[in-house]
């Protein structure tokens, strides 16, 4: 088969850019198969060890379920599956740790997140009653920010006025983000 002057020349220009360029797109083409298939590797990998983890958390909270342990592992899987829109399963660990733990201070902490997922599911009425409950004095003013946050939710904005100022006055001084962004509410309120 014959070429043309113009065709060899297309053919002459395409042999010497390959002959300059082969060896880097090759090379780019080789660290691009092993970029991706180091981030495969890597997604497997860490499918497996949630898998493991999850495993050794069930027989965790199967065989100790009334140790610390299984509690703080319930809440870390609640915020697990919060962080991914999970609320269902987020509420179910929260509510195993209100139900199980031997502590009273995770319990508490249990029921202020629980409050919260609740609000997001605009289950106001539930929330309200899980921040009525009796909890600990240094959660108070959490307490009384997440019960504002509710009521402004169920549009009664004199209430959460109360429990926003409430918030501010129990919270720690040493507390000044937490203060301030109650306080940041409270003014959005007119104060």
């Amino acid at each position: 088969m014959a070429y043309d002057l113009e065709e060899q020349e297309q053919l002459a220009t395409v042999k010497g850019w390959w002959h300059d360029n082969g060896t880097r797109v090759l090379t780019v083409i080789a660290l691009v198969v092993i970029v991706l298939s180091g981030w495969q590797t890597w997604r497997v990998w860490q499918a497996n060890q949630a898998q493991q983890a999850g495993a050794q958390y069930d027989a965790l909270v199967k065989d100790f379920p009334r140790t610390l342990y299984a509690s703080m592992g319930a809440l870390v899987a609640a915020r697990f599956h919060f962080e991914r829109a999970d609320l269902k399963n987020a509420k179910a660990q929260l509510q195993w740790v209100v139900e199980r733990s031997p502590s009273d201070e995770l319990r508490d902490l249990a029921r202020l997140r629980l409050a919260g997922v609740l609000l997001d599911e605009k289950s106001h009425d539930e929330a309200l009653a899980l921040l009525e409950a009796k909890h600990a004095q240094p959660l108070e003013g959490q307490y009384a920010a997440l019960k504002g946050d509710v009521l402004v939710a169920k549009n009664r904005p004199a209430d959460a006025k109360v429990a926003y100022r409430l918030a501010i006055e129990k919270s720690d001084a040493r507390s000044g983000a937490f203060r301030d962004s109650v306080q940041l509410r409270l003014d959005a309120l007119g104060g």
